[in-house]
């Protein structure tokens, strides 16, 4: 669990999670401190959309708030999503070959391409990076961007959000750079490389020589079908 939350919200999640819907009262009970306490910190989990209220009817007594996760709550508990990935990938390899494994990469490409290619239309290259750039930053790949002396432009990204996948399966990279590359509609080079000992990734981005007439982006039958099959 985050240790950006004290120690108390932390034991608070911990309890609706393994009990359920709590009243204020009985996790002051449970934690062994006071209710107007435990309310305090139950408001700052409900400000950040992590924990939900409402109210219920007992057999017994007036009606009470009663408090529960929510499902951006989930996030911060223990996931193994790396270890299912990397059990059907390997399963997929095993069965019916490397090349059905690229399949599903290029599915995953294109279905981001359908989703952020839209981000990208009648914006300027340097816009499209920024862009690009807090598309990744949303998925986790902590990324910035940056205009180089030559007029080229570098994009970085210090985490790697498939990480486990990338290791073992590292073609899932090149498909990265070709969907940048699609999305950007310029030249995008790898500079550094996590999975060659480099501390983050990054890319070189130039304009082509002979830009498209337009920003590429999935026609409409493809995003429809897109859209249909997920």
């Amino acid at each position: 669990m985050t240790t950006a939350l004290t120690a108390s919200r932390q034991e608070i999640l911990r309890l609706l999670r393994t009990h359920g819907e709590m009243t204020a009262e009985e996790l002051s009970r449970a934690m062994g401190i006071s209710s107007v306490a435990v309310r305090q910190h139950l408001e700052v989990l409900a400000a950040r959309e992590l924990v939900r209220t409402q109210t219920e009817r007992r057999p017994v007594g007036r009606p009470c708030r009663v408090y529960s996760l929510t499902e951006s709550a989930d996030e911060l508990f223990p996931q193994s999503y790396h270890g299912l990935a990397l059990m059907i990938l390997e399963h997929l390899r095993e069965q019916d070959g490397e090349e059905k494994v690229d399949e599903v990469f290029d599915a995953r490409a294109e279905r981001l391409e359908a989703q952020y290619a839209p981000r990208m239309a009648g914006k300027s290259l340097r816009e499209r990076v920024a862009a690009v750039a807090r598309m990744q930053d949303e998925n986790g790949y902590m990324s910035e961007w940056e205009e180089c002396p030559d007029g080229s432009l570098r994009l970085r990204e210090y985490n790697c959000a498939i990480c486990q996948v990338a290791r073992r399966f590292p073609r899932v990279c090149e498909k990265e750079r070709e969907l940048f590359a699609r999305l950007l509609d310029a030249d995008v080079t790898r500079e550094e490389h996590v999975l060659n000992g480099d501390r983050r990734c990054s890319y070189r981005i130039r304009a082509r020589t002979e830009p498209s007439a337009v920003n590429r982006q999935p026609s409409a039958g493809r995003v429809a079908s897109l859209t249909a099959d997920g």
